[in-house]
């Protein structure tokens, strides 16, 4: 039920037939950069979230507020 070696090799063989070499580079290194792209965004992404912490704040807030009444 799986894709076997001679599937792959024959949509393979289609997609060159159909698009050419060359399109198929440049969508291959299209896609790769937009794979760099998108995990260099979460890391940064990341990163932001580690540098400020304004819930563990505002909850601190909340319970000072609440042993003041």
């Amino acid at each position: 039920m799986g894709i076997s070696v001679t599937k792959l090799l024959i949509v393979l063989g289609i997609a060159i037939v159909l698009f050419g070499t060359k399109r198929l580079r440049n969508a291959g290194s299209d896609i790769g950069a937009a794979i760099k792209n998108f995990r260099s965004a979460i890391k940064d992404g990341e990163g932001d979230s580690e540098e400020h912490e304004p819930d563990s704040a505002i909850e601190g807030e909340v319970a000072d507020r609440k042993k003041e009444k």
